[in-house]
């Protein structure tokens, strides 16, 4: 399997970061002119970004729904951080949907949650793992966080590669590196020395060099990890968020890009209307500056993030409403952003 594989010709409609969300994505569907099954009277056809799943109410109703397009030649889709997390067997907040003993019910955060029969977490596994990272055709790149040209590269060299087993490979490498390197063991003294207080949120910490090494490192030498979650960097002073201290931030890589052909992107928590992004647990430095939220991004302006954060929608119903954030998609080649609710 490619990796990065062709887009399909003709015009499509890109959906954003869907997140268990299957009313909101049944809904943006019928507005774009779909029908249940997929087929649009023009012709157009469906590209999903990745992160399908986790935090909503029924992700395993959003994966079938998708990959009975996919499978159909309706619909094409990336693979997301949340999707790859599930591939490798990674129990992280808000998938305890797929797993056979759910750890998300004991948070009381996502309510009513739907978890996967036992029978369907095989061909969920099969779905996810033909998923290439990225779709690339002569006018535009679809990818779930980061397109670098460097980055993309390395993928490239995996043309029939098996995404686990070449994450994993990245990973022993950069494990192997780290420990000869004697980063780990750095690491780990930082560690030591301020504990729990790593985790504390009114604790005082400096900048702690190692630490922040190991983390960049940890993101960046491995590419499957950069094209699905991002870019990071040391930051310049350690800030709080997602109950710990961090040393490494996320970076605006679209800033940097330089190339005329357009990437479309998920990821990055867009908001459609202005919010308190801390009450939504987003700590750092707004990535978007400002930008109005239907602009695209980057030095040439060709960078797109449909990403409107429709996956927070389970701490809005906590809050009992309404809900502010949305789903959307962006039409190509006419550049126009449709949302669900509206």
């Amino acid at each position: 399997m490619a990796l990065i594989a062709p887009l399909m010709d003709g015009p499509i409609d890109l959906i954003g970061d869907i997140h268990g969300e299957i009313d909101a994505l049944r809904d943006l569907v019928e507005r774009l002119g779909y029908s249940e099954s997929g087929h649009h009277p023009d012709g157009r056809r469906l590209v999903f970004v990745g992160d399908l799943c986790d935090r909503g109410p029924d992700s395993p109703a959003v994966v079938a729904f998708v990959a009975g397009l996919v499978e159909a030649g309706q619909a094409q889709c990336v693979l997301g951080n949340h999707e790859l997390n599930i591939l490798r067997g990674e129990r992280r907040e808000g998938n305890g949907w797929f797993f056979e003993h759910d750890h998300d019910k004991e948070e009381g955060k996502f309510l009513n949650c739907a978890t996967v029969p036992a029978d369907m977490r095989s061909p969920i596994l099969d779905f996810f793992s033909s998923l290439p990272v990225a779709l690339e055709g002569p006018g535009l790149r679809v990818v779930h966080a980061c397109w670098q040209e460097d980055v993309i590269g390395l993928v490239r060299t995996e043309a029939d590669g098996d995404t686990s087993i070449s994450f994993e490979r990245w990973e022993e490498e950069l494990h192997d590196r780290l420990h000869a390197e004697g980063i780990f063991a750095a690491a780990e003294t930082e560690q030591a020395e301020f504990g729990a207080l790593l985790h504390e949120a009114s604790a005082r910490i400096p900048m702690l060099p190692n630490i922040a090494t190991l983390d960049q490192a940890r993101q960046m030498a491995n590419p499957l990890r950069v094209v699905t979650s991002g870019v990071e960097r040391a930051t310049a002073a350690p800030f709080y968020a997602s109950g710990k201290w961090r040393m490494v931030e996320r970076v605006a890589w679209w800033n940097e890009y330089e190339s005329d052909v357009p990437v479309v992107m998920g990821h990055y928590w867009r908001w459609p209307v202005p919010v308190d992004r801390a009450a939504f647990g987003k700590a750092g430095p707004d990535l978007f500056d400002g930008a109005p939220f239907d602009e695209p991004l980057g030095a040439r302006q060709n960078v797109y993030c449909i990403d409107y954060s429709v996956g927070r929608r389970f701490q809005e119903r906590l809050k009992g409403g309404p809900f502010q954030t949305r789903l959307g998609a962006l039409r190509w080649p006419e550049r126009e952003l449709v949302f669900d609710g509206l």
